[in-house]
């Protein structure tokens, strides 16, 4: 299994944007995330990542939640963290890197290359609407409980 983590991460005030990047070798726009390192704590290495791939440092906030997908035959799960940048940033993009865009959450979700990328950042940006269904599925669990 490979462990990765990453960070959604958010700059500006009122007009709230998210970093995405572009791979170089692949083109691909993503979301800034990357690998493990042995022993090293998820949350430690997305911050890590995050620097490394747009520059900036972060205050990490929050979990938000994981995706998992098969990378080369193995089962990946990239677990993310929401992140506030720390000012300007302070160095450059890795070399893997080849462009860093800050998007509109919206426009964000339209760049991003991956489906499942997408799917997720549109989850974690309607929080109103996925609090509503839980709640619909909790109330609705604890129903059918007092029932038997």
């Amino acid at each position: 299994m490979i462990l990765a983590a990453g960070g959604i991460v958010f700059r500006g005030g009122e007009r709230q944007q998210i970093a995405v990047v572009q791979l170089r070798k692949y083109r691909h726009w993503v979301l800034p995330k990357g690998k493990l390192k042995r022993n090293e704590h998820a949350r430690n290495a997305a911050k890590r990542e995050v620097l490394e791939e747009t520059g900036h440092r972060v205050t990490v906030q929050e979990f938000i939640g994981a995706i998992s997908y098969e990378s080369r035959g193995r089962p990946k799960i990239v677990q993310f963290w929401r992140m506030e940048v720390l000012g300007d940033s302070v160095c450059d993009p890795a070399s893997d890197i080849k462009e860093v865009r800050w998007l509109s959450i919206k426009k964000a979700i339209e760049m991003l290359t991956y489906p499942r990328e997408q799917i997720f950042l549109r989850h974690i940006a309607n929080p109103t609407r996925r609090r509503r269904r839980l709640n619909g599925a909790v109330k609705a669990g604890s129903h059918r409980r007092r029932k038997h």
